[in-house]
């Protein structure tokens, strides 16, 4: 374990097999300045102004991330924060621009995290911003030489994902299958006129929710993704959905009959009772008429799959998990999981092989008299 003493001696583990030095003395108790660290103890202190060359380094980091890379909003948020953090470290240590920026500032910087209590993930991407931050400050010729190198790459243990049973599914998306047909009303519906338009607005948002659920599950997309598709995307014909991933990159998705049968349903008689002038060509919509967020996605998820008995709650990156490792489990190659999920790398859809593994493993115990 690290020890942070008031004599300025300290290690922080970086890896199993790789230790290095803060080089100034920390007090036990005392507030650390970083920003964006709620899983530290201690809320933040209010960050303070960078130096001019500093803040000028960290507009063009992010507008680096934002157009050349085509990072997600998110993701740019949490990379600026990690640098305004480490920027604003290595200015109270005398550096006033990016040219003064060394391994000794990247270390202490995450030494101080690691000590007020920041999660292993948190660590592991706050080290990697650093390294992407000092890379792009190389390239620009503000660094002589790049840092972050040295820093090494702490080892995060990866937990296996959480998927939902075939039968889960299967009784999950019948419920809300019927429950969007019943949402079918009459021209002229019974009741008062707010009466009525009250039930349009519960059939639309029936009709829009089993058409989410029955797409997350169909193409294994992220919810960025469902929330950016547009109506024309949904190709018909050949039964496939034009996604825009990360780092814009397009790739078509194959849509079962079921899931496109509920997005048609929807677009026929769910999205015109919500649709308004700031629609836009966006194929879910909130009650409101814009654009369907991924937070209320993630909130249709969960409630739904709540609603109908599933024996484990998931949101929509766990119905992505779910697509993913079923396909697996009925057949499908790795090399075709990885490019219907839209991995650059096949070594993060190895994750499912490991996932099916676990499944098998675990019904062979159950289900053979000398497991």
């Amino acid at each position: 374990m690290s020890n942070f003493s008031s004599i300025g001696v300290s290690v922080y583990e970086i890896t199993h097999d790789y230790r290095v030095t803060c080089p100034f003395p920390v007090r036990r108790g005392s507030r650390v300045h970083t920003e964006h660290m709620k899983d530290a103890g201690d809320p933040a202190e209010p960050p303070g102004p960078l130096p001019p060359a500093m803040a000028v380094a960290l507009a063009a980091f992010e507008r680096y991330l934002r157009s050349e890379r085509s990072l997600s909003p998110h993701t740019v948020r949490a990379y600026g924060g990690d640098i305004r953090s480490l920027l604003e470290h290595a200015s109270r240590q005398g550096v006033e621009a990016p040219e003064g920026l060394g391994v000794t500032e990247l270390r202490s910087w995450l030494g101080i995290q690691h000590e007020s209590g920041a999660a292993r993930a948190t660590l592991a991407r706050r080290g990697a911003a650093a390294r992407t931050f000092t890379a792009f400050a190389h390239r620009r010729g503000w660094l002589a030489a790049d840092p972050g190198p040295q820093l090494g790459t702490l080892k995060t243990r990866r937990a296996l994902p959480h998927v939902l049973r075939r039968d889960d599914m299967t009784d999950v998306l019948a419920v809300l299958d019927k429950a969007g047909r019943q949402a079918e009303l009459p021209d002229h519906p019974a009741g008062s006129p707010g009466d009525a338009a009250a039930q349009r607005m519960e059939a639309a948002v029936a009709l829009r929710d089993a058409a989410v659920l029955e797409l997350l599950y169909a193409t294994g997309i992220r919810v960025s993704e469902l929330c950016g598709l547009e109506a024309g995307h949904l190709d018909h014909g050949r039964r496939t959905v034009r996604v825009r991933g990360k780092g814009d990159k397009e790739r078509m998705v194959p849509v079962g009959v079921p899931a496109l049968r509920a997005v048609v349903r929807w677009l026929d008689a769910g999205r015109p009772a919500l649709v308004t002038a700031a629609s836009g060509p966006a194929l879910f919509l909130g009650v409101r008429g814009g654009r369907l967020d991924p937070r209320t996605a993630r909130r249709i998820v969960h409630e739904r799959l709540r609603e109908a008995g599933a024996t484990r709650d998931a949101g929509p990156h766990g119905i992505r998990h779910t697509a993913a490792t079923h396909l697996l489990e009925g057949g499908a190659d790795l090399r075709s999981v990885q490019e219907i999920l839209g991995h650059s790398s096949p070594a993060t859809t190895q994750i499912y092989t490991h996932v099916s593994i676990e499944r098998l493993k675990s019904s062979y115990r159950q289900a053979h008299p000398r497991a």
